[in-house]
């Protein structure tokens, strides 16, 4: 479902908040893509990226942000 309000969610390791999440993209958020069950969002899309939300499965739960530019300019 696609949500165009945050929602907060949680890691073992941190405690992701729109301004954290912001911060730590450089990015001001649009919406986000949260399957069904799951806590953690799997797309995140802001102002210049798409974000894949990539879960870590070790030890313990944590994630990684992957940025792809939206709209590329091509030549």
């Amino acid at each position: 479902m696609i949500l165009c309000e945050w929602k907060d969610f949680n890691t073992d390791t941190e405690a992701y908040t729109l301004d954290a999440f912001e911060k730590s993209i450089g990015d001001e958020f649009h919406a986000m893509d949260m399957k069904d069950g799951e806590e953690i969002p799997s797309y995140i899309w802001t102002t210049n990226y798409v974000v894949i939300v990539k879960q870590n499965a070790r030890i313990y739960q944590d994630v990684s942000f992957i940025k792809i530019p939206r709209n590329p300019v091509c030549e």
